[in-house]
């Protein structure tokens, strides 16, 4: 059985989604799937149809959380050191060309949220950072042609 790795964070919000459709989505799928049978003609009930294919999905992504869950390996990012790359560390970039500077979280891939600035360990940006250190510069393939980075800090909170 492969390891998921992820942040306290993450698997947090796991559960949290997992909770959220076994407590209120599931209940609410079975009532209006009750409320559609109560109308009669179940072959052309769009109600009846449409409720049984939210049913599907909700049992399918439970199915998938509850798997996910059980495969997770949560660590610890507080309790991590270091000036080098791993995962669940927040590093700190400046661009080469422009000096702009940015900051990212290197998180399991259920975790990522470009816009959070959650990048997944699998993502090419955080694959080429992993096991690097502060100082050190380097070049990653974007759609948009290579770019080049140097490692600011590195910190794990």
């Amino acid at each position: 059985m492969v390891k998921i790795p992820m942040t306290a964070d993450g698997f947090a919000r796991l559960e949290e989604e997992l909770k959220q459709l076994k407590t209120v989505e599931r209940p609410a799928v079975i009532r209006a799937i009750a409320e559609a049978r109560e109308h009669g003609d179940l072959s052309e009930n769009a109600e009846y149809h449409a409720a049984r294919e939210r049913q599907s999905f909700i049992e399918g992504r439970v199915m998938e959380l509850e798997d996910k869950i059980s495969r997770a390996e949560v660590i610890d990012v507080a309790k991590l050191t270091g000036d080098q790359v791993k995962f669940g560390a927040t590093v700190t970039l400046i661009d080469e060309d422009t000096e702009e500077e940015a900051v990212y979280q290197i998180v399991g891939e259920d975790e990522a949220d470009i816009s959070a600035r959650r990048l997944a360990v699998t993502a090419p940006l955080a694959r080429a950072l992993i096991n690097k250190s502060v100082g050190e510069s380097v070049e990653v393939t974007t759609p948009g042609g290579s770019k080049s980075y140097e490692i600011a800090k590195v910190q794990f909170k």
